[in-house]
């Protein structure tokens, strides 16, 4: 897919270690020079030795969540392309990922073409067509959770205590995929 002499570089970020794999072969395949980490302290510890021009950055990890790496990104390369991915999308998420500099968000499951496609993208177009349908009463509530996570820092229990409910329903509610619409 690329046709450089010297192959842009990548960092992949995932703790899932099956699907790092299988997306970093899939990368190279397109032409990249990928590293791997599964977790943000080691990803910080590639990065000036490697210099990616990309980053892929899952979200939800063991330990720090991805959204602490795009400062040290950035840091690295201003002008670095960086994609969070999640398999826990919601709007306050994608709002402080893009806020903090990356360059798009993508739900999971994402596939190499997507991720490469996100990466090279453009300016969002404004003329996007706004879907008429409204999101449902569990997406809203989902969405309203996560904003007010955002809000507390990630800190469950004073969002729990926010939202007027027990810190153990709110883990629960945490735990469950999003629902779509």
């Amino acid at each position: 897919m690329l046709t450089n002499e010297t192959p842009p570089k990548m960092l992949l970020v995932d703790d899932d270690f099956t699907f790092l794999q299988v997306l970093a072969r899939a990368m190279r395949k397109r032409g990249f020079d990928v590293i791997t980490a599964d977790n943000v302290p080691k990803a910080e510890s590639l990065l000036l030795k490697h210099k990616p021009d990309f980053a892929v950055v899952d979200l939800k990890m063991e330990g720090p969540s991805g959204l602490t790496l795009i400062e040290s990104l950035r840091a690295c390369n201003p002008e670095m392309k960086i994609v969070i991915l999640t398999g826990y999308a919601s709007i306050a998420t994608a709002v402080e990922a893009i806020k903090l500099g990356a360059s798009n968000y993508l739900c999971k499951p994402a596939n190499a073409d997507e991720i490469i496609s996100a990466l090279l993208c453009k300016a969002a177009n404004p003329e996007q067509p706004v879907k008429e349908r409204p999101m449902s009463v569990d997406r809203l509530e989902w969405e309203h959770i996560q904003q007010v996570l955002t809000a507390n820092q990630g800190n469950i229990s004073a969002t729990a205590r926010q939202l007027g409910m027990h810190r153990r329903t709110l883990q629960r509610k945490l735990q469950k995929r999003p629902v779509r619409e």
